[in-house]
């Protein structure tokens, strides 16, 4: 995508509080980068009646108070900041994400889904973490949960497809891949993720001054480590 022109977005209405600013649906680092740009460019213009702004894979979607926003106007802002934000500043969005380092302890109780996700991929589990760990991995978005970030893309070879039961529980900071994404469960939850690995790191956690540990357009890499190396850095961040 060299340029954002009208045929590559619209604006629609979602009900009668919400517009949503709508790219083509794929998973697309440059098209993910125009929908933070614009989120950012949007929440700088602190506009009246806004009450919230979320980003995701490749949508903006903008809450406002119908008493009190100007509907049309906030309609119109969002068309102009689509039509300025083409690829440079996209690019410039994507350079701006921090770069966290996430460790994980891979298999056993911890990763329970690991061997499954090497007899998917035909290898050893082993290279399952290789492959894994070989990639930044790009936040698309947070949902689910508080502070769950949507992240990609997996390599092809271990992108496993999510359980066909999902559990009932599944611990905090838990690793996950389904497919092409894969994910940290910052809180205990059902989920139905593939379970590779855990990190003591808390992803979420309300005593901090930002509770959320990643935001869109970050970029993570996970950092294999042992059971000892986890146990000191769980016992250090209590």
């Amino acid at each position: 995508m060299a340029g954002t022109t009208q045929r590559e977005w619209e604006v629609s209405r979602d009900g009668d509080s919400a517009l949503v600013l709508t790219y083509p649906a794929r998973l697309d680092p440059d098209i993910n980068a125009r929908c933070v740009a614009v989120a950012e460019a949007l929440r700088a213009r602190s506009l009246s009646g806004v009450r919230d702004v979320v980003e995701a894979f490749a949508t903006v979607t903008v809450h406002f108070d119908p008493l009190s926003g100007d509907s049309d106007g906030i309609a119109a802002v969002l068309r102009e900041l689509a039509a300025e934000t083409g690829a440079a500043v996209a690019r410039e969005a994507e350079r701006a994400g921090r770069e966290i380092g996430l460790p994980v302890r891979y298999g056993g109780a911890r990763g329970p889904d690991l061997a499954d996700v090497a007899r998917f991929a035909g290898c050893s589990e082993a290279e399952v973490i290789e492959r894994h760990c070989g990639a930044a991995y790009r936040v698309y978005m947070l949902g689910f949960q508080p502070g769950f970030a949507y992240m990609g893309a997996v390599d092809p070879l271990i992108a496993a497809p999510r359980r066909a039961v999902p559990r009932v529980h599944v611990p905090a900071g838990s690793v996950g891949i389904a497919a092409r994404q894969t994910g940290v469960y910052p809180v205990a939850s059902p989920g139905g993720w593939q379970l590779i690995g855990q990190t003591p790191v808390r992803i979420f956690d309300m005593a901090r001054s930002d509770p959320f540990l990643l935001a869109a357009g970050d970029l993570v890499r996970f950092e294999p480590i042992d059971e000892a190396s986890y146990d000191r850095l769980e016992t250090g961040l209590r």
